[in-house]
């Protein structure tokens, strides 16, 4: 091959796949395979998100995730799946947490391996993302994330250091973010002296979308494949700059030789999973989400008893929400509501609407519906020339234009035409940027924040309330508006159709007088796509809406109250001392509704433990701030974020601590012995309920320098009978023990000392073992 030759292969060829011979194809896939289309591709399953899936606290649990996920890719032609998502759990106001697994560098790290090992032993790669120091979203395209040298090879890089390690993931992405002054995609520091040169790392490295900024800087800097294609700043650039001596042609054979071994280590004949909806597959996807879920507080009211009459309340309740926003979502079969899940077990459940939980309305499910009587609306896109390009059904009432289309014609206008059922006041509007009509109105609307890829993520929108008659057609059209940069030419649009909103004070009398009525009240409450997103950050940890105030009333008013939380990361809890039980339940997946029947009822034991420390209030936490001063976000809390910050009390107590979880079963630990060569710590946990239940037997090391956090060294999860024990032995990761010494630029031991502490989370010690 010659010089242009090989540069062609280092771009993609389109949006999701790459020019290599045969084809390869990539997707997006921490929580589901989507496939090549970016929005309205085709049905896939939905999985439990990552924060959920972690919560088990299980490697067996992860392996088994990545065979799912290996299984829709093969059956949908995809070679390479861009997750896992390894990113930690900085700050709590991080939009993208729900893709990401923990805050602890050592749960994260194995959990990936193991997903990684269930992918690619089935034929299809791995991609660990992002590297690196990329927890946060708010200009995240700018921001320098400032972090010491120590900190990032012992917590940040540790992640990506042990997948690579114990599972040699074939691919890893390149973050959007610079590090201390550099690009993610140009970082010689990180991409070819630590991961190539110092773990020997033989896979490839490529740019997140649109990330690379620079020709040559990237191609030194350890760049392998600059995503998507074919455009982008490599090309004949980079052979320019390979003939002015800029970069060596040895270099590009380096990542060209990367790019062969991934297609060389893919499977082209992987074997297909079951379709999404198969039987086996909605109780595998039942079983992994409320195995995941966490009793956070239980004053006896779970397992909800069958002969009780229940009251479910709240807008997740009816409208759950089962995934994240942004390249985390994907086209699921169905998605069953906590409503749907709860009946089908318990027959008879009064459910009420709650109140709002939305900034952007969304269109209510079932209420429009094309000509031909199927929810949602039909999508006409026209060519300037108003001559009809695609004719779309979109369920959702939502489409994307731009993002992998392959239209001769540029799309000019998109009309959303769907019927009203039900007459009366409605609250219509839309969402994209462009030039709107709709009913009488028309408007413009367009991004606000300048932020890169809004248009797709964070679309404007604008919502009015008007009467419609019965049978009403509602039409809207929008012109597309110019924009400039990468995403140029790329949008997601909607209309938005539901029922006028009620006022809140009459939604809370409701909820009240059906919590009289019943023996339980079941609340739901959480947030929505609007707070766990790519592209956003979260400002605060309230619950979006007066949800705070509808769970105060039901609990005044109900003989018993059980509260659901149907959130991927940490809200707070104003309520929490008025409730009787509290049950995290994540964003569940496809089968997110049976997923929490089974689990309040007790079919499957919620027998999850916390991945994030909670809070008690918003900026009580070791790391909070998000907004980049200057462009800088600094890193300024060190190794001591999450619990190891709060136990080192540079943060108030929290309301919950990571490894936090009750279960339905209760415990005794007996026997706790620490012995060496190896270290090893043995106890007896025996299960002292009349159920068999599940515990996490968690060991953390408490150093003797005072500069050093407490940190997870192991764990290990057993399921014991009623009456039975189990002797648990836990050898402490060697790893833990490292510091980096940033004079004498190496790895060293920490200093022999501290203490072993055997617990089932730091505020539950059972035992304090001395090391020295």
């Amino acid at each position: 091959m010659d010089l242009a030759e090989k540069v062609a292969l280092l771009t993609g060829a389109s949006m999701f796949t790459l020019a290599t011979d045969p084809e390869l194809r990539l997707s997006d896939g921490p929580t589901g395979v989507r496939g090549l289309k970016f929005h309205g591709g085709p049905v896939v399953a939905l999985l439990p998100n990552a924060t959920l899936i972690a919560s088990a606290w299980s490697e067996d649990t992860a392996y088994e995730v990545g065979t799912i996920l290996a299984g829709e890719a093969a059956r949908l032609g995809i070679h390479v799946v861009l997750g896992p998502t390894i990113n930690l759990h900085r700050t709590a106001l991080g939009g993208r947490l729900f893709e990401a697994y923990s805050e602890d560098p050592l749960l994260t790290g194995k959990l990936a391996a193991a997903y990684v090992r269930g992918l690619q032993e089935n034929g299809v790669g791995a991609t660990l993302k992002h590297l690196v120091a990329n927890e946060s979203e708010t200009d995240r395209h700018t921001v320098d994330s400032v972090v010491d040298e120590a900190t990032l090879r012992e917590v940040y890089l540790l992640p990506f250091e042990i997948a690579v390690e114990e599972a040699d993931a074939w691919s890893m992405m390149a973050a959007y973010n610079d590090v201390n002054g550099v690009a993610a995609t140009e970082h010689d520091h990180v991409n070819n002296r630590i991961v190539k040169g110092e773990w020997g790392y033989r896979g490839l490295i490529m740019s997140d979308w649109f990330a690379t900024k620079t020709t040559a800087a990237s191609a030194n800097g350890g760049l392998d494949l600059v995503m998507p294609g074919p455009n982008g700043p490599w090309g004949d650039a980079l052979v320019k700059a390979v003939r002015d001596g800029l970069v060596k042609e040895s270099t590009v054979d380096d990542h060209l030789d990367r790019l062969r071994l991934l297609a060389s280590r893919v499977s082209l004949e992987a074997t297909p999973g079951p379709d999404p909806d198969h039987p086996t597959r909605r109780q595998q996807l039942t079983r992994i989400a409320a195995r995941g879920m966490t009793v956070l507080t239980n004053n006896g009211a779970l397992p909800l008893a069958r002969d009780r009459s229940v009251a479910l309340i709240g807008r997740h309740a009816v409208a759950t929400v089962c995934m994240g926003g942004g390249s985390a979502q994907v086209n699921p079969p169905y998605q069953v509501s906590v409503a749907e899940g709860l009946a089908a077990e318990l027959g008879d459940v009064e459910v009420v609407d709650g109140v709002e939980v939305r900034e952007r309305p969304v269109t209510a499910r079932g209420f429009v519906t094309t000509a031909d009587h199927r929810p949602g609306v039909t999508v006409t896109l026209r060519g300037a020339d108003g001559a009809v390009v695609e004719v779309r059904y979109a369920p959702d009432a939502t489409t994307v234009v731009g993002m992998d289309d392959d239209f001769d014609t540029p799309v000019a206008t998109i009309t959303f035409t769907g019927t009203v059922s039900a007459g009366g006041a409605a609250e219509l509007g839309t969402f994209g940027v462009g030039d709107w009509t709709l009913l009488h109105e028309s408007y413009s609307l367009r991004a606000s924040r300048g932020g890169f890829g809004e248009e797709i993520l964070a679309p404007p929108s604008r919502t009015f309330v008007a009467p419609l008659d019965d049978a009403a057609v509602v039409e809207a059209t929008v012109t597309l508006a110019g924009s400039e940069g990468p995403m140029a030419g790329f949008g997601r649009f909607g209309l938005i159709a539901r029922p006028a909103p009620r006022p809140v004070a009459a939604v809370i009398d409701d909820a009240v007088s059906a919590a009289r009525r019943a023996d339980v009240a079941v609340v739901v409450v959480g947030t929505t796509e609007e707070q766990e997103t790519e592209a956003v950050d979260k400002s605060t940890l309230r619950l979006p809406g007066e949800q705070d105030a509808l769970v105060s009333a039901v609990a005044a008013a109900s003989k018993q109250t059980v509260v659901v939380v149907n959130a991927a990361t940490p809200v707070l809890m104003p309520w929490l001392g008025e409730v009787d039980a509290v049950l995290w339940a994540g964003l569940p997946g496809q089968e997110g509704g049976h997923a929490v029947a089974a689990a309040l009822l007790g079919v499957v034991e919620p027998a999850g433990r916390l991945v994030t420390t909670f809070p008690a209030a918003d900026g009580a936490a070791p790391a909070w701030s998000v907004t980049p001063v200057d462009g800088k976000l600094p890193y300024a809390e060190g190794p001591f974020l999450g619990y190891r910050g709060h136990f080192a009390k540079r943060a108030p107590e929290p309301l919950f601590w990571f490894g936090h979880g009750l279960g339905y079963g209760t415990w005794r630990y007996d026997d706790v012995t620490l012995s060496r060569d190896p270290l090893a710590v043995s106890v007896t946990v025996s299960n002292t309920s009349t159920q068999t239940s599940r515990e996490v037997v968690q060991v953390y090391f408490e150093p003797a320098e005072t500069d050093q956090p407490v940190r997870l060294v192991g764990w290990r999860a057993v399921e014991v009978v009623p009456g039975g024990s189990v002797t648990v032995v836990i050898e402490p990761d060697a790893r833990m023990w490292r510091r980096w010494d940033t004079d004498a630029n190496r790895w060293d031991r920490l200093r022999p000392g501290g203490h072993l502490l055997v617990a089932r989370s730091l505020d539950d010690v059972v035992k304090r073992l001395p090391l020295s």
